[in-house]
């Protein structure tokens, strides 16, 4: 079984859609696609970003995606107002009119901070954190990782432990249309990782492609393995540049990328 996580295109985040760039993405994308893979379903977040990347590639091999609400992007909201060791985590929130902390998503954190904390980066201490207990995190991450498994298990690959079980081997390919942050929890569930390392170490910039695939290794176990992240060869062969939406600033000095 093969495995598709895409990102959607470059997005206007106000009005929940593309931008024009975005566009140009996931019609390059579509292209790509249609060539290099034959994809027998494609399940897409409900959010309009991922619906409209998605809608490109639906056209261009005929194919209506399902929509699934678990691959909205992850909620992971966080008050950071009554604790100050998250305070120091996220230095530089800014504060509301009020005087109170604006909210932050967990992958913003601060690499002084998280690679600082040893229970962020084991792959089940980061339930132990003060995020993981504080937040409705686990909660959050168990519900969409079960979702996963779920549609896991409809292709005949059932969750056994921190393997696949495979129930019906089949060598069918899956497009998820969704996001980043629920891009690195789907994949640190698969691969029994702290979600924190993939969110703070993992680029996967707008409509950025990655791709996994069993290995049946022994007769009747399966475990994925990853064979490419964050593509985008179908933005550089043709010419266009990468979106930066999403990262940080390269160098603290340039103000015009995002500190």
């Amino acid at each position: 079984m093969r495995l598709l996580l895409i990102r959607h295109g470059d997005p206007d985040y106000i009005h929940d859609t593309l931008t024009e760039k975005g566009e140009k993405e996931a019609e390059l994308l579509a292209d790509m696609i249609s060539r290099q893979q034959h994809i027998d379903s494609i399940y897409v977040s409900p959010l309009g970003r991922a619906r409209k990347t998605a809608s490109y590639t639906e056209e261009k091999i005929r194919k209506r995606a399902i929509v699934e609400d678990w691959l909205q992007e992850f909620p992971g909201i966080l008050d950071i107002n009554d604790s100050q060791n998250l305070q120091r985590a996220y230095s530089d929130t800014p504060k509301k009119p009020d005087g109170t902390y604006r909210n932050r998503i967990f992958w913003d954190m601060l690499p002084s901070a998280w690679s600082t904390q040893p229970e962020y980066l084991d792959n089940q201490g980061w339930r132990e954190s003060e995020i993981g207990r504080t937040s409705g995190l686990n909660e959050l991450y168990d519900s969409v990782t079960g979702s996963l498994d779920r549609l896991l298990a409809d292709y005949g690959y059932e969750r056994d432990g921190k393997i696949y079980h495979v129930c019906e081997a089949n060598t069918k390919t899956v497009a998820l249309f969704c996001h980043f942050g629920v891009s690195c929890v789907l994949l640190s569930h698969i691969w029994n990782v702290s979600p924190f390392i993939l969110w703070h170490c993992l680029g996967m910039q707008p409509s950025s492609l990655t791709e996994l695939v069993t290995e049946e290794r022994q007769e009747g176990t399966a475990s994925f393995r990853c064979l490419r992240v964050g593509d985008i060869s179908h933005l550089c062969a043709s010419g266009e540049k990468p979106s930066f939406m999403g990262r940080f600033c390269e160098t603290y000095a340039n103000k015009e990328q995002r500190h």
